[in-house]
């Protein structure tokens, strides 16, 4: 959880476990001469948003000289901007054993370790800092805002009740009003109606705010329709009849718009599935929600929505969706969408031959459908197992696993792909969760699919989006390309946590 997610980062580039040179001794004047000049185009390709190319950079100047904790301390930097966590974090220690007075390195893995919900352990690098430097107020100012996130977490675990009752449980719709002068949409004795949908969709173009009683019933009835389904969903698709799959969304509703314009709007002739992360970065992520959730109650057996690693409390605290629900509604919403996200399936199966996830494959060969199927989900993200490996996990080209870059889940290789398909008779996996140039990814020896569908993310990136689709008498994959829209001037990340300013 770092700021932006980008593109083609996620290379084998830069691996902290590279081979590198063991001795000091053994590096010449020369490779300190040119890694240094490596060093500086990096830091020039940082500064221009070029993520992946800098820590190509950095890479190789660490290849020439792996003993400056600067080299380690930026690339740490930038695995950050890429959600590499798991690197960061190596990284900054790697850092730290160069050169313990190297602050930036305890703000790099503080950074880290917050972006993965270690909110203690951040606070150690910062109380570190501000040993060193007692009178330095930016050192003083990032301790202070993450023991106030340490002590709010705290509070709000002692406050909390084990009464088995739940918000959506206990708010009373019907004291909830309509503004006299709404002129937007209206549920139909409190459902949701092809009519609704569409002029939603308007209203929200037009940045037009739904009344918090409408909000609440949909989700109520969201949370209700998804609990009744498993972890699993089971989804088939007949004959010649067409199906959309798409990726991350995060709270591009303008792009979202013109998936629907290029592809159709959802209906039971045109069905979708939505593949996790609808929501943070993004600026317009409540419209996006509440727009597909809407077609789910419409279409509740056309229209289907994947739990995404961005579906989850800490996420949305950090990266925009909880601020933006407060800044457009109230305190209260953030945990009625908490509770809906809760019950999104991990999963969905096409045709018993195509699975579809977010994240990826498992730590274990032994995974089976009737495992992802009876998997408890009804909670936050757990760090391991394989509700946590289904939102985070990532192909890698080489054989085998590998410890995840982002530290949370797997890396998986070609071996681990094919291996699960045939213990489960499937012919491919499709997942999502990182960018790509060009909106998709076909790895795997065409066995894992990855597909993105927010363009040009996060206002920056430049990548097109993607979306697949397949007919039921012919299940290879057709990829449609597209590039962002414009949208209103709300950058991304406005409503994100301030945290992120601090850095």
């Amino acid at each position: 959880m770092a700021d932006p997610n980008m593109g083609n980062e996620y290379s084998t580039e830069g691996d902290p476990n590279e081979e590198v040179p063991k001795d000091p001794l053994s590096i010449t004047e020369e490779d300190k001469k040119n890694a240094e000049e490596l060093k500086e185009e990096a830091n020039l390709l940082f500064k221009n948003e070029s993520y992946s190319k800098a820590i190509e950079k950095y890479s190789a100047a660490i290849r020439l000289n792996p003993f400056v904790a600067a080299y380690h301390g930026n690339r740490s930097f930038a695995y950050l901007r890429t959600e590499c966590f798991g690197y960061a974090l190596s990284d900054a220690s790697k850092a730290l054993s160069l050169d313990k007075n190297y602050l930036k390195a305890y703000y790099r893995r503080a950074s880290a370790n917050m972006a993965l919900g270690k909110f203690k352990l951040a606070l150690k690098d910062f109380e570190a800092v501000t040993k060193v430097r007692p009178s330095d107020k930016d050192a003083k100012m990032k301790f202070d805002e993450c023991n106030k996130i340490c002590k709010r977490i705290a509070f709000e675990k002692a406050i909390a009740t084990d009464d088995g009752k739940c918000l959506s449980d206990t708010i009373d719709i019907e004291s909830l009003v309509i503004e006299p002068n709404y002129d937007g949409p209206h549920l139909q004795d409190g459902k949701v109606t092809k009519d609704f949908v569409e002029n939603l969709m308007e209203a929200f173009k037009e940045q037009k705010k739904l009344p918090k009683k409408y909000v609440c019933q949909i989700l109520i009835q969201a949370k209700k329709l998804f609990s009744e389904q498993d972890s699993l969903v089971y989804i088939d698709v007949p004959g010649k009849s067409k199906f959309t799959i798409c990726g991350d969304i995060h709270g591009q509703y303008y792009d979202l718009l013109n998936i629907f314009q290029m592809n159709g709007n959802p209906s039971e002739e045109n069905p979708y599935l939505f593949n996790g992360d609808f929501v943070d970065r993004g600026s317009f992520s409540v419209e996006c929600i509440m727009t597909l959730l809407s077609y789910k109650l419409l279409y509740p057996k056309h229209f289907f929505m994947a739990r995404g690693n961005h579906e989850s409390l800490t996420m949305n605290q950090m990266y925009g969706f909880e601020g933006e629900v407060k800044s457009k509604y109230s305190t209260q919403l953030c945990e009625l969408f908490t509770e809906v996200f809760n019950w999104l399936p991990l999963a969905h199966c096409i045709n018993k031959k195509i699975l579809v996830m977010h994240g990826g494959l498992f730590s274990s060969d032994e995974v089976t459908l009737n495992d992802i199927a009876s998997t408890h989900r009804n909670k936050q993200p757990p760090e391991s197992g394989i509700m946590c490996e289904l939102l985070w996990s990532d192909p890698q080209p080489q054989a085998g696993r590998a410890p995840s870059k982002r530290g949370v889940g797997v890396q998986f290789g070609p071996d681990i792909t094919k291996k699960f398909l045939e213990r489960n008779n499937l012919d491919y996996v499709v997942r999502s969760h990182e960018v790509k140039n060009e909106g998709y990814e076909v790895m795997h020896d065409g066995k894992c699919i990855t597909v993105f569908s927010a363009p040009n993310y996060c206002d920056t990136m430049g990548n097109k989006g993607a979306y697949i689709n397949i007919t039921g008498d012919n299940l290879t994959p057709k990829f449609t390309t597209y590039s962002a829209v414009p949208h209103p001037n709300v950058k991304p990340m406005a409503y994100a946590n301030p945290f992120f300013g601090l850095f």
